[in-house]
């Protein structure tokens, strides 16, 4: 994994649309159903959508019927970063890019075999890089 990427709020604000620089860097959530990949059946890597970080391979996604793209696991465990969240008078545990501090969506203990986990991800923080291409990570 490579170093820390860091920038200003204006930098994110540039570079990312009003949608995803409200999901990554504003911890907001895109409206069940309404995201990109939540009915994708493409192969590839989900990366992040801020910095190119790859976090989970279609090979463990599944549908959970929730209206997020949902998978099993993250590619490598190195690559995200968990947080307890209690907001909304809930807890939960969100799941952030380990690269960039991105927000990505939370992670729930009742998804299918093998983890048993679901990784309840906001489409709008990912990026769909097909099997074929060669990864474009910032520096």
């Amino acid at each position: 994994m490579s170093t820390r990427i860091e920038k200003s709020d204006q930098e994110w604000k540039a570079k990312l649309s009003p949608e995803r620089y409200h999901v990554l860097r504003e911890h907001g959530t895109e409206a069940p159903f309404s995201g990109d990949y939540v009915h994708t059946k493409a192969d590839g890597t989900y990366c992040c959508a801020a910095c190119g970080a790859e976090l989970f391979s279609s090979t463990t996604k599944f549908d959970s019927g929730t209206g997020w793209p949902s998978f099993t696991e993250p590619v490598n465990q190195e690559n995200v970063l968990l947080h307890e969240d209690r907001s909304f008078f809930m807890r939960r545990t969100e799941v952030l890019c380990r690269a960039c501090g991105s927000h990505l969506g939370h992670v729930f203990d009742d998804g299918p075999a093998p983890t048993g986990q679901r990784w309840c991800i906001n489409s709008a923080s990912l990026d769909l890089r097909p099997e074929d291409q060669k990864p474009d990570q910032e520096s």
